[in-house]
């Protein structure tokens, strides 16, 4: 990158601002406006740029903060936490990076984790093995009489039966009653009838109704039938008693560890009481957006965050984000305590209260992290016996058995696996150049001056950000409002701003796309006003084309205005490279040949002042003697540099060749003197 810069200033060295732009001893930094994740301006660091961050959405500013920023503040220095301290040998290593603030983190979470045990640990007792369990459970024999901790506990959806013989009956509404799949390790539950009603029994084994058992109640999508009747239970039914407030749970099973493996318990009365007898002293009653891209839980009486929480996990989530603070000032007191005894340490008061409030970010994200699976829309993947996240894609999906995680059990879904995610990060980030995290709207930041612009702008109406960023956000205002006041004024995440097209915040798919093509402008514009002139802007964009025109024509409204804005800016695209960025084998991937493997990178320079204009006849022409070359080279054999782009990523790669014949004009006029529309020329392209 540095012979690069040197070759761009010796052929720069004649502009005007050449001292002020082309310093072959000072490299531009790299701006990304819409950070998001973080993704760019860390690789940006780690390459050795000066990387700068912003978003509009406080939890992305976050992220980037604690990626980019804090680190590099504090790199090189050993852990302030006195049990380090106390081990000469440990504290005499060599502290790179990061990695004295990560052990911090780790150190101080463990703290957490242990005072948190101390207040609400009686919510989560050990389950201890009796004869009388072991009866019908000859596997359970050898444990009697020890107490096993619980990983989780197993939970399905309820209603009233709609059959008037059972309408006293809390029915259950199960997607599966298979517990465990794995291969010797087989586990199921059965339902077994009694005085009028039902109770749940955990069996060990294949089912020999394998079908029946692993199908649960569920019909099809959000339609049931009644464990007691067989009576269908349709999903309006099922709408209409949530949204009335009598959606209620029963549970199914423990999970427990054990020494060979999770071992699966039948539920008595008193594991359900427990959770029911949870009183959380505060909760986020936050209402959401109900129309938000992505949601499917407002049709079942869910209105607020808070709904998505059981009262014991809500407890749980509140004790963690308020030990933050606390763990903050044993970090504050014991970083005072480390300055009196080392030159090493840091100097002084602004400078132990900085380090006491970059350990709260960890902590804090630590605990955001850890609510996506302490969720009642967690669920359990019975192939690899643990708990998987709420977002295992980017939607909140209605879950019909859910699952509550141990926050101090030694699996999946505790707090220390989620601080040990955070502490191992810090450690492997290697921050020795500054990084700037700023929160601002990308229409009006001026940020990007001077500097090189790559970005991953949003993808038109794909996802919802801002709303399910809500999710997090709850906690971690609770958490580091205090730290960053600025970051988290508001109740929820900036959303009127947010340039995504959702029709139902905007009055209708016209005025959303109108939102949007305006705003990405205005984005684009100010880019390409203020970026650093020596070097194109890069855009990633993986958004799937799809709308069939009534002639059968692909175009994408996503792509067509996403495209627009960046034209209307004044950029012309002047190459496009397609890059396998996405990760296989997504949950909801799998086995699926038309998911995108691709994101097309488009390259932007400013459109030449006198680019003119050509006729759709010329257009027509220079397509058919572009495009053939350029999906030869897309579909030939991989040589090494460079693999073939898979079919499916074809329609959205060869946009990028057509449209940087489209984009190097300021117009392609129709037949009747009028300018090509971009979704026009999108249809020629795909024809």
């Amino acid at each position: 990158i540095r012979k690069s810069w040197r070759e761009v200033c010796e052929l720069n060295k004649s502009h005007p601002q050449a001292a002020e732009l082309f310093n072959p001893e000072k490299m531009p930094g790299l701006h990304d406006p819409f950070a998001g994740g973080g993704a760019i301006p860390l690789e940006a660091q780690r390459l050795g740029l000066e990387a700068y961050a912003s978003d509009l959405n406080p939890v992305a500013v976050l992220i980037n903060k604690a990626m980019i920023e804090i680190p590099p503040k504090f790199a090189g220095r050993p852990p302030v936490h006195p049990d380090v301290r106390k081990d000469k040998n440990l504290f005499a290593k060599e502290w790179k990076g990061a990695e004295g603030l990560g052990e911090d983190v780790r150190r101080y979470g463990q703290w957490m984790r242990d005072e948190a045990e101390k207040r609400i640990g009686h919510l989560y007792p050990k389950v201890e093995i009796t004869a009388e369990m072991a009866k019908e459970r000859p596997d359970l024999k050898p444990l009697v009489g020890q107490k096993l901790t619980v990983i989780a506990w197993i939970w399905a959806r309820t209603v009233k039966s709609p059959n008037p013989a059972f309408s006293h009956v809390d029915v259950p509404l199960t997607s599966t009653f298979i517990l465990s799949t794995r291969a010797g390790k087989e586990a199921y539950v059965e339902a077994i009838f009694e005085d009028g009603n039902y109770r749940f029994a955990v069996k060990k084994g294949k089912p020999s109704n394998t079908l029946a058992i692993a199908r649960g109640t569920k019909l099809a999508k959000a339609h049931f039938t009644c464990l007691m009747s067989g009576s269908p239970i349709a999903s309006e039914y099922i709408k209409k008693e949530a949204t009335d407030g009598r959606l209620g749970a029963k549970l199914m099973a423990l999970v427990a560890e054990g020494k060979g493996g999770r071992i699966y318990l039948s539920p008595s009365p008193r594991d359900e009481a427990l959770s029911n007898e949870a009183r959380p002293e505060w909760k986020p009653d936050v209402a959401f957006f109900q129309q938000a891209l992505g949601f499917r839980v407002g049709n079942y009486g869910m209105t607020k965050w808070s709904d998505l929480f059981t009262p014991r996990q809500l407890v749980a989530l509140t004790t963690f984000a308020d030990l933050v603070s606390v763990a903050g000032e044993k970090a504050a007191s014991d970083a005072a305590a480390s300055c009196s005894q080392d030159g090493n340490a840091l100097e002084h008061s602004p400078a132990i209260d900085a380090y006491a409030d970059a350990i709260k970010v960890y902590l804090g994200i630590a605990v955001s992290r850890i609510a996506s699976y302490w969720s009642s829309n967690t669920s359990y993947d019975n192939s690899r016996e643990k708990l998987t996240s709420v977002f295992a894609r980017q939607a909140i999906s209605m879950i019909w058995d859910f699952i509550e995680g141990n926050p101090f059990s030694e699996t999946s879904g505790n707090f220390a696996n989620s601080i040990e995610a955070g502490s191992k990060s810090l450690a492997h980030l290697m921050p020795d150049r500054q990084g700037v995290a700023d929160h601002c709207d990308a229409t009006q930041q001026s940020i990007t001056n001077g500097k090189v612009v790559s970005s991953d702008p949003p993808y038109y109406d794909n996802i919802g950000y801002a709303d399910l960023s809500d999710f997090f956000y709850v906690w971690l205002r609770r958490s580091l409002r205090t730290v960053y006041p600025q970051l988290f004024a508001t109740v929820t995440v900036p959303k009127a701003e947010e340039l995504v097209a959702t029709p139902h915040r905007h009055g209708g798919k016209k005025k959303a796309e109108a939102f949007f093509l305006e705003g990405m402008t205005r984005a684009m514009k100010c880019v390409a006003t203020q970026s650093h002139a020596g070097f194109p802007t890069t855009l990633y964009y993986a958004f799937k084309q799809s709308d069939k025109g009534g002639d059968g024509d692909t175009a994408s409204t996503g792509w067509e205005t996403f495209l627009a804005a960046v034209m209307r800016a004044g950029f012309a695209i002047t190459g496009t490279w397609p890059l396998r960025t996405e990760m296989r084998g997504r949950p909801r991937d799998r086995g699926k040949s038309n998911a995108l493997a691709s994101s097309i990178l488009l390259v932007c320079r400013l459109r030449d002042n006198d680019a003119g204009t050509i006729s759709r006849r010329q257009f027509v022409r220079l397509l058919n003697e572009a495009l053939p070359d350029a999906l030869a080279k897309m579909t030939g054999a991989d040589d090494g540099d460079h693999s073939p782009v898979a079919p499916v990523d074809l329609s959205q790669a060869i946009i990028g060749p057509g449209m940087a014949i489209f984009s190097r004009y300021d117009a392609v006029l129709e037949a009747d003197g009028t300018p090509m529309t971009v979704k026009t020329a999108l249809q020629l392209i795909n024809r």
